[in-house]
């Protein structure tokens, strides 16, 4: 299931029903998986996966404000991603990046002390990349 995710971005309906017949398990068994594990995705993943820190550091220090922001200037809702496969929005428990809260990532770059005005910036700056 990793691997099949890490090609297609999320595991298809098509590929998880391959899966099951090729491991000889229900697809109910293999849905099971798919859904007990948060790592795996069921709809399409944005190009660039946005994920902000929930935890007790970036929760005090405004964490929420910047989820806001965040939802505000994509459109759209923690858990969601936007109508052209760009970006999807997650929150996460913790980044592991408590001295920097609040914290995000995009991709694998991480984004500390963050506000709500620099919302703005991260996602300028990311829709020049590429």
């Amino acid at each position: 299931m990793q691997e099949t995710q890490e090609q297609f971005r999320y595991l298809p309906a098509a590929a998880m029903r391959e899966i099951a017949r090729f491991l000889r398990i229900p697809e109910s068994t293999a849905y099971g998986v798919s859904t007990f594990y948060a790592q795996f995705k069921l709809t399409p993943l944005g190009r660039r996966l946005i994920r902000i820190c929930r935890g007790t550091a970036c929760h005090v220090r405004g964490a929420s404000k910047v989820l806001s922001e965040m939802e505000k200037q994509l459109g759209i809702k923690a858990g969601e991603t936007t109508g052209d496969l760009e970006y999807t929005l997650e929150t996460v428990a913790c980044i592991g990046a408590c001295a920097l809260a609040p914290t995000m990532t995009i991709d694998n770059e991480t984004h500390g002390k963050m506000t709500v005005k620099k919302v703005a910036e991260v996602l300028g700056d990311r829709s020049k990349v590429e």
